[in-house]
């Protein structure tokens, strides 16, 4: 199988790459980070699943393999984090319609 890896940014000098690194161990920079960070839930979703078969295909090296994890990693984290918050919203408005529902239909809702 052809190897594929998924990259979210273009190729850097390793210049800009060295004052981009974040303080972390890790193979992203700060400018990828951030863009993984503005991804919308579907671009993060897709872009996961191609590292996860970038991974399963194999042929990747072990500085390949990590970075491919590394960007897998923080994909996932952005997902999760999407739906926390939209998991939280649907939870406040449950919330708001469940009490609103309490007091429906009695002289309570009208003050």
């Amino acid at each position: 199988m052809a190897e594929e890896t998924i990259e979210v940014t273009e190729t850097e000098t390793s210049e800009d790459t060295a004052a981009e690194q974040p303080q972390i161990a890790s193979s992203l920079t700060a400018k990828e980070r951030e863009i993984i960070a503005n991804m919308p839930y579907e671009e993060a979703r897709d872009k996961l699943m191609q590292a996860v078969r970038a991974l399963e295909n194999g042929g990747l090296n072990l500085d390949e393999s990590m970075r491919q994890w590394e960007i897998g990693e923080a994909l996932a984290q952005r997902a999760q984090s999407l739906l926390n918050a939209v998991r939280a919203k649907l939870d406040a408005a449950q919330a708001q319609q469940a009490q609103t529902a309490a007091t429906a239909g009695t002289q309570s809702n009208l003050r």
